[in-house]
């Protein structure tokens, strides 16, 4: 492609790209002001769209020819992406240098904060980066069996389709999960239930690969045995998923007629936190460490901003698991993680049981080596509570606490900010607000949102940036920090 502009005849169809959208749609605007979003154009380019969808304010339309290409533009490293009919739908960004991928994105949550929520940071901080390839530990892998061709597929989504991409290689995942997808192919087609396998869950620990295989039909014997074969071979640990997500359960490392053993299947799959200390047992169906190299900056990050003191109490809101928690615990006074379902409270303390009996041995050599007993937990209290209904007065029940972690779902943390603010308001109030509060959000709509609430309740954004929890997609993740004097 040319960097030089088109001949003349071209002129009038053409469109030159200003910015993106967290969609990754390039965003051009006709003379009469008609905004035009361009799948697969970039900024700075001049394209022609081929137009699909009109309405009165705005078209969609596809990359149909670049009449001037943007020096940021580069050939997608994966064979399977792209903008074509039958490419994977995964990666939206792969047109586009990392750099300038990054680069997007804080300005996507620069302009959100800046629109949305009518604030400004008084810091920009530094991106949260780590590799660009091999980072996606947690994955959902689509399966069908395509009689027509005797062939089963086995990955993403197609680019706006409901067909399965021919993936062979995957580059954002792990390469020895990436290795797998054609001896997966083969292991499905050989099962007398591959119609009836919908999908692959994955996730990677420290020391397992866990797949959880959604089945729609009861395996028999022979294709257990094969797909336990299969694991022991290629170091895999296989979930069974019959029927809904309360279903998914781990695989005997024997069967019952036979005397063979699977010891691959009596690994623990967890993850390690080394700062703090921390082992993360998880389930593979948690939405927990997608990405380890980003998980473990984040983590320190959080912390190192919130800085908590030995005398201080902290609550840990939306505390999932306990991934901001356990290490809070090696900080602070006490830590208070709350989250919104039973069944993860009573996980989360589990995972602090697992780690106590873990510690004690640990702690005491670090205090005969003279170093203190850097890892002891602090108390540490999980409670259930529905956050996206809280109200001022269940605030005001719990215990005080001197800061807050914040990292909630897409939905952001709207109530609960709204339920601070109005205690702010209220001077009659006991509540001592919190002194500092880091905010990490998985959208920075919502995160804009929730800024304007706490900025206009007295609390003053001191920084914000993003996190880039996943390369070449449009996705963007971000951490804030508010203080209040």
């Amino acid at each position: 492609m040319s960097n030089e502009l088109h001949p003349p005849i071209f002129e009038d169809k053409s469109l030159y790209i200003e910015s993106m959208d967290l969609d990754a749609k390039g965003i051009g605007h006709r003379e009469d002001g008609k905004v035009v979003f361009v799948d697969g154009a970039l900024p700075f380019e001049r394209v022609r769209p081929n137009v699909h969808r009109k309405k009165n304010n705005w078209e969609m339309a596809s990359l149909q020819e670049i009449y001037k290409e943007s020096y940021s533009r580069v050939t997608p490293p994966c064979p399977h992406a792209g903008y074509h009919t039958g490419s994977c739908g995964g990666c939206k960004m792969q047109h586009l240098e990392p750099s300038a991928q990054i680069a997007v994105k804080q300005r996507a949550l620069e302009d959100l904060l800046e629109h949305i929520g009518q604030v400004e940071p008084q810091n920009i901080s530094r991106p949260i980066e780590g590799p660009n390839w091999g980072y996606r530990y947690r994955a959902r892998l689509s399966v069908r069996d395509v009689r027509k061709k005797n062939m089963v597929l086995i990955g993403f989504h197609e680019r706006k389709s409901r067909y399965v991409a021919d993936m062979q290689v995957c580059p954002i995942l792990p390469q020895h999960v990436s290795d797998l997808l054609m001896p997966l192919r083969q292991l499905i087609e050989s099962l007398d239930a591959r119609e009836h396998c919908a999908q692959i869950e994955l996730a990677c620990g420290d020391q397992v690969t866990a797949m959880v295989l959604r089945h729609m039909v009861d395996l028999n014997e022979e294709d257990q045995r094969k797909l336990l074969e299969f694991g022991n071979q290629h170091h895999i640990q296989w979930w069974l998923q019959p029927q809904g997500i309360d279903s998914v359960h781990l695989m005997p490392s024997t069967l019952d007629n036979s005397p063979t053993h699977f010891p691959e299947q009596e690994k623990t799959l967890a993850y390690a936190l080394p700062e703090f200390g921390v082992q993360m047992p998880y389930r593979p169906t948690d939405f927990t460490q997608v990405n380890p190299y980003i998980n473990q900056v984040l983590v320190s990050k959080a912390i190192q901003l919130l800085d908590p003191q030995k005398s201080e109490t902290v609550i840990d809101w939306f505390c999932g698991l306990g991934n901001f928690t356990l290490p809070l615990a090696t900080r602070a006074q006490k830590v208070i993680g709350i989250e919104g379902s039973d069944q993860l409270v009573q996980r989360a303390n589990e995972n602090v049981e697992f780690n106590s009996k873990l510690r004690s041995p640990s702690a005491k050599t670090a205090e005969s080596s003279g170093s203190g007993s850097v890892f002891a937990f602090c108390p540490v209290t999980f409670l259930s509570q529905n956050l996206f209904v809280i109200t001022a007065q269940q605030l005001l029940d719990l215990e005080h606490a001197h800061k807050w972690l914040i990292d909630p779902p897409r939905e952001g943390a709207f109530e609960l900010v709204k339920a601070l603010a109005q205690l702010i308001e209220d001077r009659t109030s006991a509540l001592i607000a919190p002194s500092k509060i880091v905010y990490v959000s998985c959208n920075p709509a919502t995160l804009a949102r929730d800024a304007q609430v706490l900025v206009q309740a007295g609390y003053v954004l001191k920084s914000a940036g993003i996190i880039n929890m996943f390369p070449h997609t449009a996705h963007v993740e971000s951490i804030a920090v508010f203080t209040r004097t």
